[in-house]
């Protein structure tokens, strides 16, 4: 077991930290001498127990394990319930009781669709007394389009998406990713032909290796062709550091491991090894970005507004070549040439070195392998998290020692293999979910409960979410009638024509819009495996004078006199059924009444001022 250094209470530093400083110190000093001597020692593997490493939980293969046996034979819907249920009676305790079927249309629109329910599909659920409603609302929502761009939204932060660099100089944007649209064109795509997941990474990886792939397929490459690029790119230094960013993108988004920690040392947690890095950076050291037409040709443009429409950015094999391990990450220090291979953690008895150009449909292939035990496991935990608000596993990108455990270890390896089992169906595996009797309790919460489980890791209860910035936005520009269905080239966020989805918004390195960051999308130069949470005044102050807002709101009042007619408890409650999926009560009604009596102010109607106030509400803001 590894153990992180212990913390000082009185110092808020590390134990011993003044002594570890005079190690480092002293190390750093021997190391400097053994660089100048040239006898710094090449980095050896042969420490660790790769047998005993391999036993470790997120690195044996998932076995589909036993239902555990429960008392309340009632309450699973589908099996991973009983895992669920198993947990919670091992602790005397019970799950929350059925949400009501207003939270459950609006909590499923919001989770597959990542907008709210019409008023209308909402009546129209509440009235259908078949069996089979709620099964059927779902595969509703899985078969809208819809469906891709909400998952999109939450993949292209893992691929760290983005349509320029995060360094300009003067004009020059040669760097920079006109056409990044048709690799988020492609993710949408794929979810919604609910391509199986492992083909869905073999693509990313080497989609022009696969025979039969061409034509958009190729799009899936901007995965790795709209990585980081540097200036100064052909030095060895710069070029290090672009693979760097090949490495940790892959081996986080995809197999849950840090590996690119391993690149100046061996890894303190994990068992990866600096050769185990270096095997796979020669891949991408083996392997061009480039802008390439559809007829095969490079686009040579120097500036962004000169290329052409069709070029996609992708990547290609370039000179093939091994590695030298540089010790210590210093590239004027080189140690023995690393063959390209996959991690000896996770190579299989028939692996062994990359021989087909760069290695990537190798590295693809055992990646996308059934044999591997982080694949499935890493994707089943995503989406465990993006349904239900908390991973099984809490560090989604860190399955290692470094990471922490699983709290339903079982339920994780069984959502894994079903995910396999159902030829790798993200669908499948997020039906499973929202079916579940787990999916669909309330997000009150016990005292009882809370006491025992305040972070909710048993899964008594649904959890609370807050909307991402992208539902928020998106749920403003539909209540006030103003959403556009449509994607292709990205637009400015900011841009006032803008209103489509904010998944087709331009996401920049260089900088990020000022909207996005203040709700906490992630920062696109790295790959992104959570969001922060945060709520500042700021963000309060946005919502009360942003012009876009003001905008929704004066849209909204408009729409509301058109439908609901000249009565303001009308208008009032179809604002609520827009907003909120519910009627108001009778205090929330009273209070709205006597609001909109009061005289208007000079910018803003009174409707207008009540239109905004019901966009920014919390109820607005979260999903129960």
């Amino acid at each position: 077991m590894r153990e992180p250094l212990r913390t000082d209470v009185s110092s808020g530093q590390p134990r011993g930290v003044r002594w570890i400083t005079l190690f480092v110190l002293a190390g750093c000093w021997i190391l400097s001498f053994g660089r100048a001597n040239g006898s710094s020692p090449a980095p050896a593997d042969e420490a660790i127990h790769w047998q005993e490493e391999r036993q470790f939980w997120s690195f044996q293969p998932p076995k589909l394990p036993a239902r555990p046996a429960v008392r309340n034979e009632t309450w699973p819907r589908q099996p991973l319930d009983y895992f669920i249920l198993a947990r919670l009676e091992a602790r005397e305790l019970q799950p929350a009781v059925e949400a009501d079927r207003r939270t459950l249309v609006r909590r499923l629109s919001f989770d597959l669709n990542g907008l709210p329910p019409t008023p209308e599909e909402v009546k129209a659920f509440l009235e259908d007394q078949r069996g089979d409603a709620y099964e059927r609302l779902v595969e509703r929502l899985l078969a809208s389009p819809r469906f891709g761009e909400k998952m999109a939204s939450l993949w292209l932060p893992l691929a760290r998406y983005a349509e320029d660099q995060a360094h300009q100089v003067g004009s020059d944007t040669k760097y920079f990713y006109p056409n990044a649209y048709k690799y988020r064109e492609w993710v949408i795509d794929a979810f919604n032909r609910d391509l199986s997941y492992a083909e869905f990474l073999r693509f990313q990886l080497a989609a022009d290796k696969i025979e039969g792939v061409a034509g958009a397929d190729l799009a899936a490459l901007g995965f790795l062709g709209l990585g980081p690029k540097y200036y100064g790119r052909k030095r060895l230094e710069v070029m290090a550091d672009e693979w760097e960013d090949r490495v940790d993108t892959v081996t986080r988004t995809m197999l849950g491991l840090t590996v690119a920690c391993a690149r100046c040392h061996d890894h303190k947690y994990e068992p990866v090894t600096m050769r185990d890095y270096y095997a796979l950076a020669g891949v991408f050291a083996s392997t061009e970005m480039v802008n390439k037409r559809p007829d095969g040709e490079i686009d040579k443009a120097g500036k962004e507004e000169e290329m052409t429409s069709a070029t996609l950015h992708m990547v290609q094999d370039g000179e093939v070549r091994d590695l030298h391990v540089f010790l210590r990450g210093n590239v004027e220090n080189q140690g023995p040439v690393v063959e390209r291979r996959f991690l000896q953690l996770l190579d299989p008895p028939a692996g062994g070195r990359f021989e087909e150009g760069s290695g990537r449909l190798e590295l693809a292939d055992a990646i996308a392998s059934p044999d591997n035990p982080l694949t499935a496991r890493v994707m089943a935990n995503r989406v465990w998290g993006w349904f239900t608000g908390r991973p099984l596993a809490p560090t989604p990108s860190n399955l290692g020692h470094s990471g922490e455990p699983p709290s339903h270890p079982e339920l994780l390896d069984h959502l894994a293999v079903r995910l396999m089992a159902a030829d790798w169906s993200v669908k499948s595996l997020a039906r499973e979910i929202v079916l579940s009797s787990a999916y669909r309790q309330v997000s009150d919460e016990d005292p009882a409960l809370a006491t025992v489980d305040p972070g909710n890791a048993l899964f008594g209860r649904m959890n609370r979410r807050r909307l991402s910035v992208e539902q928020w936005r998106d749920s403003v520009l539909w209540v006030a009638g103003n959403l556009e269905p449509v994607g292709g080239r990205s637009l400015e966020l900011d841009d006032p024509e803008n209103h489509r989805r904010t998944v087709y918004a331009r996401v920049s390195r260089l900088k990020l819009n000022d909207f996005l960051m203040q709700f906490d999308y992630p920062d696109a130069n790295v790959h992104a495996e959570d969001r922060a949470v945060t709520t500042t005044p700021t963000q309060k102050l946005f919502l009360l004078n942003s012009p876009f807002v003001i905008e929704q709101a004066k849209a909204l009042a408009a729409r509301l006199a058109v439908e609901a007619g000249h009565a303001d408890a009308d208008r009032v409650r179809r604002a609520y059924g827009l907003l909120l999926s519910r009627e108001p009560d009778a205090a929330e009604l009273g209070l709205a009444l006597d609001f909109l009596q009061l005289p208007d102010s000079p910018e803003m109607s009174r409707w207008e001022q009540y239109a905004q106030v019901l966009m920014v509400s919390n109820e607005m803001l979260y999903v129960d």
